[in-house]
C-alpha cells in the first residue's frame, strides 16, 4: 500500500541539506497522495535556518532544541521526547530521518516507539570503528536495524546492511540525496553568484584555492594541532597558494586553527558560509581538504580532488574510485599528498577527472517511488 503522510525530520545543516531535494519531491506528489510535513529540531539553529531559506523550505513544526553547551545525553532525550509529542499531533504514515546525528537517533526511536514506520535516508554507512566518527558510527548502525526502509546511496552501503541482516527488500539503492541538493544549489550560484562573507576577491587573484573543512572531535587536541601545521606547510611550499578555511565556532577547533595558522598573510579563516557561498568556494577551489563526510560526496561531482583529514571514512567509494585520498591527521601525509597534487599534473588529472560513485542527482526521485510503491 502506497504511504500517503510523510513527515521528514532533520536537525542540522547538513541533514537540511540532503533533505531538501527529498520534501520537495514529495511536496510534488498529485493532491490526493497525502501530506508532507517538515519537523526540525534545530539541533543546529542559525545554520540549519540558513539553509531552509536557501531551499525555500519552511517547517511545519520546530521543535527548537538547541541549547549553549547541550551535551548529547540531555539532547538525545529531548529530540525523542519532542518528536513523540510531534507525532501523536501529526499522525504522519512514515517518518524519514536522515545520516547519522542525535536528531537522526532520536527521531528514529521516536518512530519506533510509536509504531511509525522508518525510512533512513543514507542508510549502511560504515567504518566498523565506533571512535571514528564518534559518536555518529554508533548513531547509524542503531538506526538502521529498526527501519522499514534502509534507503543506501551505493550498492557498498547495501552490501553493508545485507552483512547485518537487514532484509533485503527493506533496502533501495537510491544514490546519494548530496548530488541533488548539489545541483540544485548550483543552478543558484550560477543564476546569482552568492557573497564570501570575509574574503576579498582580490585576495584570490592569480593565486590556486585550496578550501579546507576540519571540525572533528576525534581530532581534538593533538591531532588538530598537526593538521594546522600540515596545511600551514602547503601554503608556505607553494607562493602561489591560498587557503581558505571556514572555521567551526567549537573553542576547540577555534583556538588551534587560529592560533596555529592565524596571521598568514595567504592564509583566510572565515566564519562559517552560507551553503550557497560554500558552493561557490568549492567551484574555485582547485583542491579540498577537509574531514567531513558530505564534502567527500560533492566534490567528485566537482571535479575537485578530495584529501580526507581521517584515518577511516564510512564513504570508501570516493577513495576506491580514486577521487579521494586518506591523509589523517599526519602533519607530513597532509602537505606530501597536498604537495603531489599541486605539483604534478598528470596526478591532480588523474583524481579531478574521476566520475561521482555517489548517483546522478535522481535519488529523491527513487525515495518517493519506493514509498508509493
Amino acid at each position: 500500500m502506497p504511504v500517503r503522510d510523510v513527515m521528514v525530520v532533520v536537525g542540522t545543516r547538513p541533514e537540511a541539506i540532503k533533505m531538501a531535494p527529498v520534501v520537495h519531491a514529495l511536496k510534488k506528489r498529485g493532491p490526493g497522495e497525502g501530506r508532507t510535513l517538515l519537523c526540525v529540531t534545530a539541533q543546529h539553529r542559525e545554520m540549519l535556518d540558513q539553509v531552509l531559506d536557501v531551499f525555500e523550505l519552511k517547517p511545519d513544526y520546530d521543535l527548537n532544541l538547541m541549547k549553549p553547551g547541550q551535551d548529547l545525553t540531555d539532547l538525545t532525550a529531548r529530540i525523542l521526547t519532542g518528536v513523540r509529542d510531534v507525532l501523536a499531533q501529526a499522525k504522519p504514515e512514515a517518518v524519514l530521518v536522515h545520516g547519522d546525528t542525535a536528531t537522526c537517533l532520536g527521531a528514529a526511536l521516536a518512530g519506533f516507539y510509536a509504531r511509525v514506520p522508518v525510512g533512513h535516508v543514507e542508510a549502511g554507512l560504515r567504518t566498523y570503528d565506533f571512535d571514528a566518527p564518534w559518536p555518529e558510527e554508533m548513531n547509524r548502525r542503531l538506526v538502521d536495524p529498526i527501519c522499514r526502509w534502509c534507503f543506501a546511496p551505493t550498492e557498498a552501503a547495501r552490501a553493508n546492511l545485507l552483512a547485518e541482516r537487514v532484509p533485503g527488500e527493506r533496502i533501495v539503492v537510491t544514490g546519494n540525496t548530496a548530488i541533488d541538493a548539489l545541483q540544485m544549489a548550483v543552478a543558484k550560484v550560477e543564476a546569482a553568484p552568492p557573497k564570501v562573507e570575509g574574503l576579498d576577491a582580490a585576495a584570490l587573484a592569480g593565486k590556486r584555492l585550496v578550501l579546507v573543512t576540519g571540525h572533528r572531535r576525534e581530532s581534538f587536541g593533538y591531532g588538530f594541532e598537526q593538521l594546522c601545521l600540515g596545511l600551514r606547510d602547503i601554503v608556505e611550499t607553494f607562493g602561489d597558494v591560498v587557503l581558505v578555511y571556514p572555521v567551526h565556532l567549537n573553542p576547540r577547533v577555534q583556538e588551534p586553527v587560529r592560533r596555529l595558522l592565524g596571521g598568514h598573510p595567504r592564509i583566510h579563516l572565515l566564519a562559517p558560509q552560507a551553503y550557497l557561498a560554500f558552493v561557490w568556494l568549492m567551484r574555485q577551489a582547485v583542491l579540498i581538504v577537509t574531514d567531513s563526510g558530505g564534502i567527500q560526496e560533492e566534490a567528485p561531482s566537482l571535479g575537485k580532488p578530495v584529501l580526507v583529514m581521517r584515518d577511516a571514512t564510512e564513504r570508501p567509494e570516493a577513495v576506491a574510485a580514486g577521487a579521494a585520498k586518506l591523509v589523517g591527521t599526519d602533519r607530513a601525509k597532509i602537505a606530501g599528498e597536498a604537495a603531489r597534487l599541486l605539483g604534478d599534473p598528470k596526478e591532480y588529472a588523474a583524481m579531478s577527472g574521476v566520475r561521482n560513485p555517489y548517483g546522478d542527482g535522481r535519488a529523491a526521485a527513487r525515495i518517493v517511488e519506493e514509498l508509493r510503491r
